[in-house]
């Protein structure tokens, strides 16, 4: 007989880690970095130290080899929270001076442009859109817009002051609009007999329900 002897070495797996679980809204890019080893493989297409976008709550596993090329495993879950369905109302059309007031809806908090405040009443000068951030309980973010529609007020006459002898049939007529409502009973374009000196107001509309006022003596 004679005797031989061997060797036989036993290297330690590495100690893989894939770092902590994230929660991140949808759209949002993930970098995911192993660590304990000497290089990294993942799953699902990612690849280490890579941004990705990931479309849905995915755990991910990655397999890491060291020096020795002995491997080990690790995982790590990222949670992808949807964002908010958010609206910022129907598209407005109002007049020259009339107040809006805009609410968001489908988050929990609004932030708008244009110096705007979430329910709070303004008057817009001219026709613009004015976006909103919603913002949800879990910090993710959405986007929308709405059309506010400025139309300018007639520019109405209620034609030259007039003097008449008492007795005498005056006819008033308004312009600039479509139609026109006086005040003390007259009819607009009907002929009338003033008693007394007065001034007339009428009160023109136009196409859109505009209206504006104008005035004038006898």
């Amino acid at each position: 007989t004679n005797t031989a002897q061997t060797t036989v070495t036993v290297n330690v797996l590495p100690t893989v880690s894939a770092g902590q679980n994230q929660t991140v809204c949808a759209g949002t890019a993930v970098t995911l970095s192993g660590s304990g080893a000497a290089s990294y493989t993942w799953n699902n297409g990612v690849t280490n130290a890579v941004a990705f976008t990931p479309n849905a709550t995915t755990t991910y596993t990655v397999t890491g080899t060291d020096a020795n090329g002995c491997t080990n495993t690790a995982q790590v879950q990222v949670a992808v929270n949807a964002l908010p369905t958010v609206s910022a109302g129907q598209n407005q059309t109002v007049c020259a001076g009339t107040s809006v007031t805009l609410n968001g809806s489908g988050a929990n908090t609004y932030t708008w442009n244009n110096n705007v405040q979430d329910g709070v009443a303004f008057t817009p000068s001219t026709t613009q859109s004015y976006a909103v951030i919603g913002t949800d309980a879990n910090g993710c973010t959405n986007t929308a817009q709405v059309t506010v529609t400025v139309n300018a007020l007639p520019t109405v006459s209620a034609g030259q002051n007039q003097a008449v002898c008492a007795g005498t049939s005056v006819t008033l007529s308004g312009s600039g609009a479509q139609s026109y409502t006086w005040n003390n009973n007259v009819q607009d374009g009907v002929a009338f007999t003033p008693s007394t000196t007065q001034s007339y107001a009428v009160i023109g509309t136009d196409a859109n329900g505009c209206t504006n006022t104008a005035q004038v003596t006898v």
